[in-house]
């Protein structure tokens, strides 16, 4: 099973989704861009997110840019920051 970088993203929580069948489509980030978005969120932004929060800005961009024109784009920042105070990821 591939591990993700991202904490709650993996085994059950992805094979329930799976078996639920309510994705129409899934994106794979990557765990440097779903930290560099998270980076951005908090210094552009102000947002004090984490990584699942990065995650799926990073894929609402995507999708954004797929659409093209005025299209409306909603996502959930489902994390905080704090919890990744310890992670190499998010000390400077």
């Amino acid at each position: 099973m591939k591990r993700y970088g991202i904490p709650g993203v993996e085994g059950s929580i992805i094979e329930e989704i799976q078996r639920r069948n309510v994705i129409e489509k899934a994106f794979l980030v990557e765990d440097h861009d779903a930290i560099s978005m998270a980076h951005r969120l908090c210094e552009e932004e102000g947002l004090f997110c984490g990584m699942s929060s990065g995650a799926n800005v990073f894929a609402s961009l995507k999708v954004a840019k797929e659409l093209g024109g005025k299209k409306n784009i909603v996502t959930i920042l489902p994390d905080s920051r704090d919890r990744y105070f310890y992670s190499e990821h998010f000390t400077t």
